[in-house]
């Protein structure tokens, strides 16, 4: 995979098409150097023509879909090169991406409980159904369709790049990485919260130090050993940390008062913790998307998994929390993380409380090496863009993003020493400003190129797409005139950051200081949104 072919040379450099590399490097002389490239300029006009007519007549032939289906439309949105295949074995199938979607977003109810106590039982339920329909499903649905229309490891990167540019494409790689890094720095933390109960040292001190630095070490390697394992240990994960729920709620039922779920004060409801945790908790449903390259038929597979995730991660959330609002008298100021535990001890006795530490330590586990998995293949799929230096898209002998794996366990390191509010709100900041840049490239994307093939395509128009992305930009915007102060500096100097890094790496490629080079497995993500403004 370390092999490239097309140097990239400035932002705004038009590739040439693939197809021509190979006839060209193979001319040994002169002579045969102009027959090669009068050979690749007719396959290079060829391959154009045939473009040009699919383009042409995508329009009449592609339908609206239902989210899950599938309408055959081949990957020629980019080009007519195939997407690549970058996991060097075997590929993802749907059962394990449903439970990687449902760790890169969820987990589990571990860390809802900060939505009781800001707002009380009625306002923590009505979110976790309301806020799904505002934010959860139309990102959800904006992945099934820009993930298939470009299957590739950048993910958003790549949606980005293809509608505003290179610039904006990097700043959102920027944003997304360092919003996830932050995330997974939160997984260590959790973990720790739902043990110190059970062992006191872990509660602060050099013990949870090493703790944390053991944790991280452990995960990484998993990592590092393979994504199709870390799909299938998140499914084991998933099935674990889901049952001890089960069992609590059936337990529950003769002690639950229904008057309970109805109490409410909205005149002393904490909503900046409130909807940070909600949108915590629902968010990074486009994570996926940087493992596209890494999927089998992410065509069809891609949005499958993420309707069957949206299901699991709502009801995974709702049934906890009715159980355990409705089963004992209110505590707001005891519903804090970890107190799950606590409910399963006075349901159940300490033998559930311990299941369900258990099954948030493992929780953690699989939302660790989910969002390790996702930064990372990020990195790697910027690298083989052009975006990060050439060493970004080297890959271990497991076919994992060795250089992005380590960058990022580094970058959780950094950050693990920050509480769980201060870490929730740094993130979902950044994660704000990543989202925005994805909705208008959704909307640009059907603007210039509304005829090419998108094998899911979401089944509303032009129209239907803006109005569908205005409720999630007006949450966006809630969210962010509630950050405090702090993390509001703090953001904006980490987006600040981006944009000044992007000229200093460019800089670093005109003086060869590091070296960028597009992979040639890749088609050019430009050639499309050009032909659709020629037809």
């Amino acid at each position: 995979m370390g092999e490239k072919t097309n140097s990239t040379s400035s932002d705004t450099e038009i590739h040439a098409s693939i197809e021509i590399s190979p006839a060209k490097i193979s001319a040994p002389d002169g002579g045969e150097t102009v027959q090669a490239a009068a050979v690749a300029d007719a396959k290079a006009q060829s391959s154009q023509n045939r473009l040009d007519e699919k383009l042409r007549g995508a329009g009449s032939g592609q339908t609206s879909i239902a989210m899950g289906e599938y309408n055959g439309s081949e990957y020629i949105v980019i080009s007519e090169a195939p997407s690549p295949r970058g996991n060097h074995g075997r590929k993802l199938s749907v059962l394990p991406l449903v439970f990687l979607i449902f760790y890169e977003v969820s987990g589990g109810p571990f860390g809802v409980e900060d939505t009781v106590k800001a707002a009380g039982p009625l306002l923590a339920l009505a979110g976790f159904l309301i806020f799904p329909l505002i934010w959860s499903v139309p990102e959800a649905l904006i992945t099934a369709e820009m993930g298939t229309m470009f299957p590739e490891n950048g993910g958003y990167v790549v949606w980005v790049s293809s509608a505003l540019g290179p610039f904006w494409g990097f700043q959102q790689g920027w944003m997304k990485w360092l919003s996830g890094v932050i995330d997974n720095a939160l997984y260590p933390v959790l973990f720790l919260d739902y043990l110190k109960s059970g062992i006191p040292a872990l509660g602060g001190g050099l013990h949870r130090v090493i703790a944390v630095l053991a944790l991280t070490i452990v995960l990484t390697y998993m990592n590092y050993r393979g994504l199709t394992i870390v799909g299938w240990v998140a499914v084991l994960l998933g099935i674990f940390s889901i049952l001890p729920f089960v069992v609590m709620g059936f337990i529950s039922i003769p002690k639950l008062k229904p008057e309970r779920w109805l109490v409410a004060d909205v005149h002393n409801v904490n909503w900046n913790l409130y909807l940070n945790t909600l949108f915590w908790n629902l968010n990074y449903w486009d994570s996926i998307s940087t493992l596209a390259g890494e999927v089998e038929n992410p065509k069809k597979t891609l949005p499958k998994a993420l309707f069957y995730a949206v299901i699991l991660v709502v009801l995974g959330y709702f049934f906890p929390l009715l159980t355990g609002t409705g089963a004992i008298p209110l505590q707001r100021d005891l519903w804090t993380d970890g107190y799950f535990s606590d409910i399963a001890k006075m349901l159940g006795g300490l033998w559930l409380r311990w299941w369900i530490q258990g099954a948030a330590a493992l929780s953690n586990m699989g939302m660790f090496v989910a969002e390790m998995s996702s930064d990372s293949f990020q990195l790697l799929g910027m690298a083989e863009r052009g975006m990060l230096p050439e060493f970004f898209a080297r890959r271990s002998r497991y076919g994992t993003p060795l250089v992005g794996i380590l960058f990022s366990a580094s970058g959780v390191l950094l950050l693990s020493w920050l509480s769980f509010q201060e870490i929730v709100a740094a993130e979902n900041f950044l994660y704000c400003f990543g989202m925005i840049l994805e909705f208008v490239a959704f909307v640009r994307l059907r603007i210039i190129a509304p005829d090419a093939p998108r094998p899911y395509k979401i089944p509303v128009g032009t129209v239907g797409a803006i109005l569908m992305c205005a409720p999630p930009t007006l949450l966006i915007c809630v969210v962010l005139a509630f950050s405090s102060l702090k993390v509001m500096i703090v953001s904006l100097v980490a987006v600040m950051l981006g944009i000044i890094l992007h000229p200093c790496l460019r800089h670093c490629e005109k003086k060869r200081w590091l070296r960028f080079s597009e992979s040639s497995d890749l088609p050019d993500m430009h050639t499309a949104t050009q032909n659709e403004t020629l037809i």
